[in-house]
């Protein structure tokens, strides 16, 4: 067997058991199928139960990834009938060109292994990437698929993790950190200013107000115009939920324009349209 093997590479095919070959395609098709309707199955309790979502899309990430290993396992010793002595005539011979072909994937794969075990981030999880911004969505074999605020997806091969920095918004919770910034002309009323940002976000339908909200300030150039002044007001609040961010955002910053009209309250970028400038 081994002669054979090694000297003739068609041989190769009398180890493949034919008559099994659809009963695999059928196994793997239908592993595709309930690892498909579990996913969507479990994204659908997460999307009633609110506290169980991350939960639960981590555990669709670890089952998916299960799955689609014990079917490529089961697929393989199914079609392929595997011994010692065929293993020992094609493992050395197919070891190296394999190892070239699919070093990448290779690479990706065990990435994505220490990204689920080493757990720099979740599913769920906020995280930038580079110059990705957006929710993880799902940690795959090969690559991490991020869907960012404008709706895009973008799959990120997973052995970049491995040499890239990685920044979690939420790291695991529900609730996420947002920052508000404000450019205040230097003549304003900074106090009441800060007041109605405070305001603005402690009443918000979206605030998660079991941790704390602060409220800074300091006076500083604008960026890229050193000859203005600023006061520079930063407010920093939790969101309930990271996917009400961009909501969130919205809501405190038209109550907080509005409440700055109603106080005669102008924002430096106010003074600079209006074409007066600070100093």
């Amino acid at each position: 067997m081994e002669n054979l093997v090694t000297a003739d590479p068609t041989g190769i095919l009398r180890l493949l058991q034919v008559e099994r070959i659809p009963f695999a395609l059928v196994v793997i098709v239908g592993a595709f199928v309930v690892s498909n309707v579990l996913t969507r199955m479990l994204d659908d309790v997460g999307s009633r139960f609110r506290g169980w979502r991350i939960r639960l899309k981590q555990g669709s990430a670890v089952l998916r990834f299960v799955i689609l290993v014990g079917t490529a396992f089961f697929a393989i010793t199914t079609v392929v009938h595997i011994t010692n002595e065929t293993m020992l005539a094609i493992g050395g011979s197919i070891a190296v060109a394999v190892g070239f072909a699919v070093k990448d994937l290779l690479a990706s794969l065990l990435a994505g292994l220490i990204v689920l075990f080493d757990r720099p981030f979740q599913v769920g999880d906020r995280v930038y990437v580079g110059d990705v911004y957006g929710e993880v969505t799902e940690i795959g074999l090969r690559a991490t698929r991020i869907v960012t605020l404008d709706d895009s997806r973008v799959s990120i091969p997973n052995n970049l993790f491995l040499t890239d920095a990685v920044s979690s918004a939420n790291a695991g919770a529900l609730d996420q950190m947002c920052v508000f910034r404000f450019l205040l002309a230097t003549d304003q009323d900074y106090a009441t200013a800060k007041r109605i940002i405070y305001e603005a976000v402690v009443t918000s339908r979206f605030a998660y107000l079991r941790k704390p909200v602060t409220v800074n300030m300091k006076e500083a150039p604008v960026e890229g115009m050193d000859a203005c002044i600023a006061f520079h007001i930063t407010c920093k609040a939790y969101v309930m939920d990271g996917r009400f961010e961009i909501a969130f955002a919205t809501d405190v910053h038209e109550r907080v324009k509005r409440a700055f009209g109603e106080a005669a309250i102008q924002t430096a970028g106010d003074r600079l349209w209006a074409g007066g400038g600070d100093s």
